[in-house]
């Protein structure tokens, strides 16, 4: 339900607030068909690359005057390219993308949930909750590269904060690297 209430929504904060819930569902889902560790690895990657997108979305929503509205943040990569570089990269970890700290997990919880007989439609859902999960996040990801900045002057942004950009850098580090490291 998180993740189909993600797609329909505009707002950046409540967008990855709906994306860790349907992540927690996740995992509640994961312990209930008998895998603990699984979800408990889950839970760590998921927190490796969950920890960047919140810095990059404070970031970005700094950058926009307090504003949360996706549809405002249009070729912000243009104008603060290392949060969002960072922010994309986050973000495609969290729909599993290959070598990213999402895929060990998620590959492995799509592997069990084959490997074990269940419901045919408890095995729809995984899948379809999955590509919830890469819809939202193509969808952050269309509206960071692509469009047009709407509202603000491109002179209102600022990447160069030093504490911030540390942060960012080191957590990307961890978002790439994390997962294969986890496991």
């Amino acid at each position: 339900m998180a993740g189909l209430g993600a797609n329909f929504e505009f707002d950046l904060k409540k967008i990855i607030a709906l994306s860790t819930l349907r992540q927690l569902g996740l995992i509640i889902r994961i312990l209930a068909i008998g895998y603990p560790k699984l979800a408990f690895f889950h839970l760590l990657a998921h927190a490796l690359f969950k920890a960047l997108l919140f810095i990059c979305a404070g970031s970005i929503i700094h950058n926009l005057k307090d504003s949360q509205d996706i549809r405002f943040i249009g070729s912000i990569v243009n104008f603060i390219p290392l949060t969002s570089v960072c922010f994309n990269v986050s973000s495609l970890s969290l729909c599993g993308i290959p070598f990213l700290a999402g895929f060990y997990s998620k590959d492995l919880i799509l592997e069990m949930v084959c490997l074990r007989l269940i419901n045919c439609l408890i095995f729809f859902l995984y899948f379809f909750s999955t590509g919830l999960t890469a819809s939202y996040s193509f969808r952050l990801f269309y509206y960071s590269i692509s469009g047009d900045n709407n509202f603000y002057s491109r002179f209102s942004f600022d990447d160069k904060g030093y504490y911030i950009s540390f942060g960012i850098i080191g957590l990307l580090f961890v978002a790439v690297f994390g997962g294969s490291l986890l496991s």
